[in-house]
């Protein structure tokens, strides 16, 4: 681990032209999914079961803190998860292990949060804005809330999960929630476990701006045997990320389509390390998520909201600014751009490279840029278009790849967003038990929103 990885992170990228909005942003990397000693195990034999400190990960928070630091991360949320009364874990050890953790690694931004245990679903990383109610903000929500914390019974009900978000929803700040590993229990492509599509668009119709995305790239990326712990042989994920977002209009795309504002996120659901015996990397060692903030909680937490965002693993890059322009209007990840149906739209992305090894010693090829356009077809069915560029396509300008796209405004909207990767392949293929993670590694942006301006001339 080498301080210096956090100097890529300091660094301003082309992101956009500078609007009073973005004064002070640049790309901030970050984690929202790490547990510490604080994600205990179980002592069954007492009533009720007495919970044991470390059971599921044997590290601190401020352990968890200093590694996200050596790994260049400027922001990081502790999500330790429950079971029967672990509430009480979370109010009288786990905060204070935050608030310790703040005092001795202050050069990382830190969140209470909590791995939340869905009602009628699996999980989720439940962000708490800080501020003097944060603790008891979020020892409410699992104390009231969480799938596992009652001593008897069962909340695990879709009736329950409203419940949380519409409690969620009346906070003030308003909290985060992304859903973790959505795929994990799919017993295929396209075969749905604990989390459904349908749930994903109900959930976030229910409270869209607390749940507004998903795991995209989940974490347990270092066991190789079933990377992310999707241990469904017909069901893995594709090149580490989630077939939910791997499939070029598969079910994130179709969800864009239909104007949703729902984001993807990367992360490394940090349990117990590789080098001590694990199936993890340490938070920021392999997936970070870059926030376009300045380096605040609050700006952080807008830009989690708002998609100003883009994932990456292996440190592929570190800097990315993609621009959708017409005439004199652009935007960037997060913006919606209205347009007129008669205009040609200019797709720019930029992305740039570390000048340092990752965390495996690595300098990987960036071999291909994929620019995707989607939106609805006259029929309704999603549509989808994608432009391809690699050495002999895009261009250098100083220490940035270029890729530019001319194509017409989709006919009813739709959306932009980019990925690219270390290998050249075309597709995200099925992951194979036993294949390297760092051998395969792409980046993935968030979304630029179309709209079509029916009546451009004010007619």
């Amino acid at each position: 681990m080498k301080n210096h990885l956090m100097l890529a992170v300091l660094a301003v990228s082309a992101h956009a032209s500078a609007s009073t909005a973005d004064t002070g942003r640049q790309w901030l990397a970050g984690d929202h999914h790490v547990h510490s000693e604080w994600s205990v195990d179980w002592d069954h034999s007492t009533t009720p079961p007495t919970p044991v400190r470390g059971g599921d990960s044997p590290y601190s928070r401020s352990h968890n803190a200093a590694q996200a630091k050596a790994f260049g991360l400027r922001w990081m949320v502790h999500t330790d998860h429950g079971g029967p009364g672990h509430a009480a874990v979370t109010r009288d050890h786990a905060y204070p292990a935050l608030v310790q953790a703040r005092a001795d690694v202050p050069e990382v931004i830190q969140f209470n949060g909590m791995e939340f245990d869905v009602p009628a679903g699996e999980h989720a990383s439940l962000i708490i804005a800080p501020g003097p109610a944060e603790r008891d903000q979020l020892v409410a929500a699992e104390r009231d809330f969480s799938r596992s914390e009652p001593l008897q019974g069962s909340r695990d009900t879709e009736a329950q999960m409203q419940a949380a978000l519409a409690h969620l929803r009346g906070l003030s700040p308003a909290p985060l929630m992304f859903i973790n590993h959505p795929s994990r229990t799919a017993t295929g492509v396209g075969e749905w476990g604990e989390v459904t599509p349908d749930e994903l668009r109900g959930w976030h119709a229910a409270a869209p701006n607390v749940l507004v995305g998903m795991e995209g790239a989940p974490g347990h990326q270092a066991i190789r045997t079933e990377r992310g712990l999707y241990r469904n042989a017909d069901a893995p994920t594709m090149g580490g990320y989630d077939q939910m977002t791997a499939q070029v209009g598969g079910i994130w795309d179709q969800m864009l389509a239909e104007g949703m504002r729902f984001w993807i996120t990367a992360n490394s659901d940090s349990h117990v390390n590789l080098r001590d015996g694990g199936r993890d990397y340490d938070p920021g060692e392999y997936s970070k998520t870059y926030t376009w903030a300045r380096p605040e909680a609050d700006d952080i937490l807008d830009a989690l909201r708002h998609g100003r965002m883009f994932t990456v693993t292996g440190d592929l890059i570190d800097a990315l600014s993609l621009r959708v322009t017409a005439g004199d209007t652009r935007g960037g990840p997060g913006d919606t751009v209205t347009l007129a149906a008669t205009q040609t739209m200019q797709v720019e992305v930029r992305v740039r490279q570390p000048t340092h090894a990752n965390a495996n010693g690595q300098h990987p090829a960036l071999k291909r840029i994929e620019l995707i356009v989607g939106g609805k077809g006259d029929d309704g069915s999603v549509q989808m278009q994608r432009r391809g560029f690699d050495a002999t396509t895009w261009s250098r300008d100083g220490e940035w790849t270029v890729a530019r796209w001319s194509l017409p405004v989709p006919s009813h909207g739709g959306f932009v967003r980019v990925r690219g990767n270390s290998t050249g392949a075309v597709e995200a293929v099925l992951d194979a038990p036993g294949e390297d993670p760092w051998q395969d590694l792409w980046f993935y942006s968030n979304p630029v929103f179309v709209r079509v301006d029916q009546h451009p001339n004010g007619s």
